[in-house]
């Protein structure tokens, strides 16, 4: 809640003025069964037309003037929901962007963005309904029963009692149906995360016949969150039937007690109606609070989720930490591992245990291994997206744990297995490696990636147009133009992590040779599975089940080392069978 406060602060005029602009419009309200009352007892009991003319020109008034009161309350309600909704949204996603792939591996992607969008969306909701109507309904309910009071003290004490049970029963279904709602935005989690995969994997779905088996899963989580949304809607909807009859037997005590009065002569014909009215103002209003109650306790529960995303801190900051500077001295490693060893969140045993290397600038560095052997784990390692959970990395001497990742992220490009670019131009794209990116360097780039021949056949340059997704390009040319993105800011570090796996052959030899001859003093990492794209490196380091099994060069490992003799084996068996095939 003080989260949310804090959100209302810096626009205290628009947060104050709707509800008071709300109070006064209910003011005017108040004042219409008084009205309506003298109308009775002097004008039609006396045959007075100019004084009926007179209070219903009055009346007319007091409706001009509360819907002025209303529209403006609404005015600012919109204005101060909106702006505290749009400045949530806006932290929550810079906050989302300091976490680490620890916590967004934990929370989920799908998760994410349902609490950015419609949490957002159910908490801005509420901001506008509580500003118009929580302070009204309050106001109103009171005033009109010591409105009723002040006609009569004996024919309104069914208000007394009216009252007291209503808000009970507001209340009470209140306490039920808050925590049913958090159940049912946990279950539009899990809808959102299976629309998201259904989505973004429809190619394998469909390679795969699996449509209907998809269409059944979805049938079931959606059913559940049908059901969810029944059972809470059934609680939510005995609001209304249950305020409505005791509203309506209160109307029946008033019509029963004042009645008598109006024979006994201690009460008249203009008071009792008044009374009426004010009992279905009551209702009215006490109707507009229980849906109220309702949207808030759906808008709590959403600001709960919201701020459990905001107490999330990222196990990886990037304040109080030192940058990245350059080599100290001659002959300092740019990589060091030192008994690196890391397990994610959750896991019962390392992913890495035991890796120690040295890396020099200038150097080409292969690392080699069976699928989950842990290469690209380590590969994140580098970059600091994950901190190691023993040993130590570290990056011209500097300890990676105490480097800010930003400054290591400007000399450390990685370019990682999913080839993954942007909507907007290739000129967009590419400068996301460095934002003042030259064309001159954008076209170096593109060569040594090469990827220049491409997209010069596009004949559109640097305007090139990249759909969503990269949906215009094929496999190998996304590859190409993410290489060449992280070569534009000539980074100290280069990260290949199996980036070349759509390309043929003769493209990969090719680009390897550009990226030997272009890249000077930068050492590059190329993380590939095949013994072609890593046995030019200067060194290799083989992995196996997370643990190294292997470091030298080709020669030395083809010589005495099973595990790297295992991979060449097969691979070499691999293309004698297509060769006879």
């Amino acid at each position: 809640m003080k989260r949310l406060l804090s959100y209302l602060k810096p626009h205290p005029f628009i947060t104050v003025m709707a509800p008071l602009f709300k109070m006064l419009e209910a003011t005017f309200e108040l004042f219409v069964p008084l009205v309506v009352a003298q109308m009775i007892d002097v004008g039609i009991a006396g045959n007075d037309v100019p004084y009926l003319w007179k209070m219903g020109a009055l009346l007319i008034l007091l409706g001009i003037v509360g819907f002025s009161f209303s529209l403006t309350a609404q005015y600012f309600a919109a204005k101060s929901a909106v702006s505290a909704g749009m400045t949530m949204r806006s932290d929550l996603f810079a906050h989302i962007g300091t976490f680490s792939y620890q916590e967004i591996d934990t929370i989920g992607t799908s998760t994410l963005i349902n609490r950015m969008t419609n949490d957002v969306n159910q908490v801005q909701n509420g901001i506008n309904m509580f500003l118009r109507l929580f302070l009204r309904s309050p106001f109103v309910v009171l005033g009109a029963m010591v409105m009723a009071f002040t006609v009569d003290v004996h024919a309104a004490l069914p208000f007394a009692v009216t009252i007291p049970v209503l808000l009970v029963v507001v209340f009470t279904i209140l306490l039920v149906s808050m925590p049913l709602y958090k159940k049912v935005q946990r279950q539009l989690d899990r809808v959102l995360l299976l629309t998201r995969e259904n989505l973004l994997g429809i190619r394998v779905v469909r390679a795969f016949a699996r449509q209907e088996e998809e269409k059944e899963r979805f049938s079931q989580e959606t059913c559940g969150l049908y059901k969810k949304q029944l059972f809470v809607g059934k609680i939510s909807a005995l609001l209304n039937p249950l305020t409505y009859v005791i509203i309506n037997l209160g109307i029946i005590a008033v019509l029963y007690f004042g009645g008598r009065q109006v024979d006994a002569g201690d009460l008249t014909q203009g008071q009792v109606i008044a009374l009426i009215n004010y009992m279905s103002q009551i209702l009215t209003e006490l109707v507009k609070l229980a849906n109220l109650i309702i949207l808030l306790s759906r808008a709590l529960a959403s600001l709960a989720r919201v701020g459990a995303i905001f107490d999330v801190e990222p196990s990886i900051s990037d304040e109080g930490e030192a940058p990245l500077l350059s080599p100290a001295k001659e002959g300092q490693p740019a990589v060091s591992f030192e008994n690196v060893g890391f397990t994610y969140a959750g896991a019962r045993e390392e992913t890495l245990h035991g890796i120690s290397f040295s890396a020099m600038p200038g150097e080409t560095i292969g690392i080699i291994g069976g699928t989950g052997s842990g290469k690209s784990t380590l590969a994140s390692l580098i970059p600091r997206f994950y901190d190691c959970t023993s040993g130590t990395i570290r990056l011209f001497g500097q300890d990676v744990q105490s480097l800010k990742p930003s400054s290591i992220r400007k000399r450390v490009s990685i370019v990682p297995q999913k080839a993954t670019v942007f909507s907007g131009s290739l000129r967009k794209n590419m400068q996301w490696g460095k934002r003042d990116a030259t064309d001159e360097e954008i076209y170096r780039a593109l060569d040594t990636a090469q990827a220049r021949e491409f997209v010069d056949s596009k004949r559109e340059g640097l305007d090139l147009v990249i759909q969503q997704g990269g949906s215009n390009l094929s496999g190998g040319q996304k590859q190409r133009l993410t290489i060449a993105r992280a070569l534009v800011g000539q980074p100290d570090i280069l990260i290949l992590d199996d980036s070349a796996s759509a390309l043929d052959f003769a493209t990969d030899a090719r680009l390897r040779k550009a990226i030997r001859e272009n890249t000077g003093n930068m050492t590059v990492f190329i993380i590939s599975q095949r013994v072609s794209a890593i046995q030019s490196a200067d060194h290799i380091l083989v992995m196996d089940d997370g643990r190294p099994a292997g470091y030298g060069t080709h020669q030395e490992l083809l010589s005495s080392n099973h595990v790297y003799q295992e991979i060449c084996a097969s691979q070499s068996a691999g293309k004698e069978a297509s060769a006879n095939a």
